[in-house]
């Protein structure tokens, strides 16, 4: 990939954590700063607000995306109040000020609850235990096809009667009278809780082990950490970048565009100034074939996009919008030989990039492996001696002790494995749906997000599709179609809010800080625990309020239903064996190798195999825009300005994500206060 080169003429490096020493004397462990009482109890009410916020921009209001990022808007508001209430508090009374480990644990616990409470979890997992209930009708037949497939402790309605029962009727139409039905939910989700468990589990083991990898070893620069920890570091207003005029330069630009859109929405006689353009609609559906062909393709005009993206390495951007553009081309050149475009099973880009992204995906875990081999025979014999640490190149200790690491993370997968086989897959799809969903494509997007600043993270393709280059799907059983159907809404599709990368991130942010991490890692699960009790709540009584065919269509009317509707044809008259998967599958295999080799050997090779493999996904349909004006605006300032008019456009940058989410938060509780619309934001 392109840990090789992060330095560079442009300077991008990651920067060495402020304050750490870079090893311990005698080889005595570093003691950090601990967890404090009062930023726990900041941070767990700010998780529990974010969970309101994102319940009503995403849930009811439904045109905020407010939650789904990695560097999520709710998170970054509630962290510019924490920061501006901090900075008047140091002025007044500075001994009562928060230190920046403090606003570290209090923004970290924040994030993960909004993301947890958004698609990192439970915007997919309520939704999905009752929707094929509600939508089972006597022309789709599912009430036939998978209700008695179903197991009864899985769901809360009852398997063995009729579709659109009360208990989903109400989710769906509004409680008319009666109260909410907590114990079938309640049994519901306890049942679901040990394979929950299992995947948090999963991600704090991984985020640990892979920390030392790639923060010690290939010094990743995570982008996304950079705004955060800016913030976090300075108590004083005249040190902070709220003192530098450029800085609001940048944050009037976004927040006037997106205000004024806000009002627009209250009075549409004001003036709506766009943020996104249809290229397909605008530009080449006129065009005919093969040119309608190119695939979806929307300039979203994101400025916090734009300032995210200014902080990555010019290659880095340059890999991720030309392979976007490249797999347009390859629609195009499809479809001029005769094949029109032909869609990925449940994903937004075409059948034969799909494939070619699985072959990416599994390349770049090899090489990933390959990388890791001296870190982990260090960490297996770390484990197998007791000893306490594996080799941290700071002398602080690890998130984790390595035996916990790996004996946790096998834990993991074997009570995945087994509950996936309880809820009706065969044995070895639910390890195939474990281990690929768990080890190959979390930790690719967590790749995207440490190496290539990624805000969003999405996959193009589920660990099933892997099944259809050697068998038709009709070759499992009945059982194992209707468990993934569940599974797969729950957990493989729709990765926006990747909790082991905000984990990484974290753990990032600790080290800049002097946090302990073993503390950082009782903060988030406290974080887990808000979200998982209140975010519970909110997504259970909102439906029942207020009726869930009102609310936001994609968590209710699409993402909770689509492996239904993509198996049923299969167990209603089967599929045929599609030879071409093998081949694109090993076309995307062959263009990952290449592009390593060509990276690895050549410095001046600007693709990087981690740009293709992200090339279909729905994070770049909505970044490719920005990430490419931050390539050109980059290119022209280092060309022209050098490094000294770089370091001087970076509170610019900061302004422009700051003005932006900032007016995300404020739209969606105006929003949810007086029930007023709300703009669009363009990161959907």
């Amino acid at each position: 990939m392109c840990a090789e080169r992060r330095g560079g003429p442009e300077g991008i490096r990651a920067e060495q954590p402020r304050g750490v020493p870079n090893s311990a004397p005698g080889g005595v462990p570093i003691t950090r700063r601990p967890l404090t009482l009062r930023s726990v109890i900041i941070g767990a009410a700010c998780a529990a607000a974010a969970c309101w916020v994102v319940s009503w921009a995403e849930m009811t209001i439904g045109s905020i995306q407010i939650g789904i990022l990695q560097f999520a808007p709710v998170a970054i508001g509630l962290l510019l109040l924490i920061v501006l209430a901090n900075l008047v508090v140091g002025a007044l009374a500075p001994r009562f000020a928060l230190r920046p480990h403090e606003v570290i644990i209090i923004y970290t616990m924040t994030l993960t609850a909004a993301l947890t409470m958004s698609r990192g979890l439970l915007e997919r997992w309520i939704p999905a235990l009752i929707g094929v209930n509600y939508y089972a009708t006597p022309a789709n037949h599912w009430e036939s096809l998978f209700f008695e497939h179903i197991p009864q402790w899985a769901v809360p309605f009852d398997v063995e009667g009729e579709s659109a029962q009360w208990i989903s009727r109400s989710f769906y139409e509004g409680l008319r009278a009666g109260s909410v039905p907590w114990e079938p939910w309640l049994k519901a989700l306890a049942a679901w809780l040990p394979v929950v468990l299992a995947m948090f589990v999963a991600y704090f083991a991984l985020a640990s082990i892979l920390r030392r990898q790639w923060v010690d070893h290939e010094k990743l620069a995570f982008p996304l950490t950079i705004l955060p920890v800016e913030l976090a570091l300075h108590v004083r207003w005249r040190e902070s970048v709220f003192a530098d005029l450029i800085f609001w330069l940048g944050f009037a630009i976004p927040a006037s565009v997106l205000a004024i859109n806000g009002i627009h929405s209250i009075r549409p006689s004001v003036p709506q100034i766009p943020v996104q353009y249809s290229l397909n609609q605008l530009v080449l559906a006129p065009l005919g074939r093969p040119w309608r062909d190119l695939g979806t393709t929307t300039a979203y005009c994101s400025m916090a996009g734009v300032g995210f993206a200014y902080f990555l390495p010019t290659q880095v951007l340059f890999s991720l919008w030309s392979a976007f553009v490249l797999i347009r081309l390859q629609n195009i050149a499809f479809s001029a030989f005769g094949k029109p475009l032909e869609a990925m099973p449940l994903f937004p880009t075409s059948i034969w990039n799909g494939y070619q992204v699985a072959g990416a995906y599994l390349v770049l875990t090899g090489y990933m492996i390959r990388s890791a081999l001296p870190h982990l025979r260090a960490l297996w014999q770390a484990a197998l001696s007791g000893y306490e640490d594996s080799g941290h190149a700071d002398g602080a200790r690890p998130a984790l002790p390595p035996r916990v690491e790996l004996i946790g993370l096998l834990a993991a997968v074997i009570v995945a494995t087994w509950w996936f086989v309880l809820l009706g897959m065969s044995w070895w799809m639910a390890l195939l749906e474990t281990l690929v969903f768990l080890l190959v494509i979390c930790v690719v997007m967590a790749r995207s997000v440490g190496e290539a600043g990624l805000p969003m993270t999405e996959t193009s393709f589920r660990p099933v599709d892997l099944v259809r280059l050697v068998t038709p799907m009709r070759a499992l059983r009945p059982s194992t179609l209707t468990a993934l159907s569940l599974a797969d809404a729950v957990f493989t599709r729709d990765l926006r809010g990747n909790l082991l990368s905000t984990f990484l991130d974290a753990l990032r942010m600790s080290d800049a800080t002097e946090l302990d991490r073993r503390h950082l890692y009782a903060a988030l699960a406290i974080a887990l625990l808000v979200a998982l009790t209140f975010g519970t709540y909110l997504h259970i009584t909102l439906p029942y309020e207020h009726g869930a065919i009102g609310m936001y269509s994609y968590i209710y009317r699409s993402n909770n239903i689509l492996g239904f509707q993509f198996f049923a044809p299969v167990l209603q008259s089967g599929d045929e064996y599609d030879a071409r998967l093998p081949i694109f599958f090993a076309s995307g295999v062959l263009v990952t190798l290449a592009l390593s080799v060509l990276r690895m050997r050549y410095v001046w090779w600007p693709l990087s195999p981690l740009g293709f493999a992200l090339s279909g996904s729905w994070s770049m349909i909505v970044f490719w825009f920005p990430i490419m004006v931050a390539w050109a605006l980059k290119g022209a300032v280092l060309r022209y300005g050098g490094m000294r008019l770089y370091q001087r456009l970076r509170p610019l940058m900061f302004g422009l994500i700051l003005g932006e989410f900032s007016q995300a938060v404020l739209w969606a509780t105006i929003s949810g206060i007086w029930r007023t619309p709300a703009p669009f934001f363009p990161w959907p």
